[in-house]
This record gives structure tokens, C-alpha cells and sequence, in this order.
């Protein structure tokens, strides 16, 4: 029971981006579309779970003087499987992320879940962990993603050609599709749900 309470904190409680506000370079950079935060919050996911899961395992293993850079080079590992196959299978998600699927490895949402949690935990209790974590992490960034293409272009992709949404015609406002609409767009969803956590805990 308290490791699906572990899960469920990740979306509303202590959710990564709406509460606890980390991994916010990449919540604010790539998020112009609901299909770039999708893909973003899912590459993160399974990084988390993963890591989790090998230091979880391995914790026992590991002297305290290289604790960090072990978790470090288990993260690695698998930021670059992950970037490896976006590029393979996923060309265009991966033009778009670009830089950033690398920068999960210093994400302080990964490596602090690997510190904080899995570390001090048994395996299925750091993978339903990582698992609810990441999966907060990849909503909150869909949503933002999902605001500011909305209110910028009109529409609405989250698949490409599978499950895209022209939700009004016309120019929409400029200053989503750029930096400063990143800002408030977050601003803004952090305060809802603020309240929503209010009102739920």
C-alpha cells in the first residue's frame, strides 16, 4: 500500500514540476508542443526507473566515497540508450530535444530520486518510485506543452499525423511559442495546482 502511495505523490503531491520544481531547464525549454513534453517526460521515465531500479539493486555495492558518480554513470548509461534510440526510431522527436536528452543525466530529478529514495529502498519500492516520479514529471510537461501550443498556434498534436487537433483557425499569441510563454504558461498551471493540491490533501 505505501509503495502505490509512493506512485500517486509524483502527480499531484510532489509532483516533479508543480510542486517540488526540478528539472525545470528542460520543463521550460522544450515544451512548445504537447508531442515535445510527451516525449521528453516519457525519456525522462524511463531513465528514472531504470536508475532506480540498478541502484537500488546495487546500493550494498557501492562505497560511500563514490556513491555520486557510480549513480551518475548508472544514469549515463541510460540517458544514452534512450538517446540512441529517439535518434533511431524517433528521428524527428529528436531533432526537436536535441541537447536535452543528453542534460537528463545532470536532471536533479533523476539523480535525487537515485539519492533521496532508491538508494535507501528495496527494488520495488524504487521502481514504483522512478515510475510515479517520471510519469508526473512527463504529465506536467505534456500539459505545459499542451497550453502553450494551444494558445500559440491553435492546435493540438500530441502523436503526429495520429492524434493531432486544429482547435481554431488564425494566428494565436506569439509569446507561447517563445521563451516568455514558457514562464507564464508555468506560472500560472503551478498556481492551479497549488490549489487543486489544497483542496486534495
Amino acid at each position: 500500500m505505501k509503495q502505490w502511495q509512493n506512485f500517486s505523490k509524483g502527480f499531484i503531491k510532489d509532483n516533479p514540476v508543480f510542486a517540488l520544481f526540478l528539472g525545470l531547464c528542460p520543463t521550460l525549454a522544450v515544451t512548445t508542443s504537447a508531442y515535445n513534453g510527451l516525449g521528453m517526460g516519457l525519456a525522462t521515465t524511463f531513465v528514472l526507473v531504470m536508475s532506480n531500479l540498478v541502484v537500488s539493486i546495487i546500493k550494498n555495492l557501492i562505497p560511500g566515497k563514490v556513491r555520486i558518480p557510480t549513480f551518475i554513470v548508472v544514469i549515463a548509461s541510460f540517458v544514452t540508450m534512450v538517446e540512441m534510440l529517439t535518434e533511431a526510431f524517433v528521428p524527428d522527436l529528436y531533432e526537436q530535444l536535441g541537447i536535452f536528452i543528453p542534460l537528463i543525466v545532470v536532471n536533479c530529478l533523476v539523480l535525487g530520486r537515485s539519492e533521496a529514495f532508491a538508494s535507501k529502498n528495496n527494488v520495488f519500492s524504487a521502481v514504483i518510485d522512478g515510475l510515479g516520479m517520471g510519469l508526473g514529471f512527463a504529465m506536467a510537461l505534456t500539459i505545459l506543452g499542451g497550453v502553450r501550443e494551444i494558445l500559440g498556434s491553435g492546435s493540438l498534436t500530441l502523436i503526429p499525423d495520429i492524434l493531432e487537433f486544429t482547435l481554431y483557425q488564425g494566428d494565436g499569441m506569439l509569446v507561447f511559442v517563445l521563451a516568455p510563454g514558457a514562464f507564464l504558461a508555468l506560472g500560472y498551471l503551478i498556481m492551479l495546482a497549488g490549489k487543486l493540491k489544497k483542496k486534495m490533501y
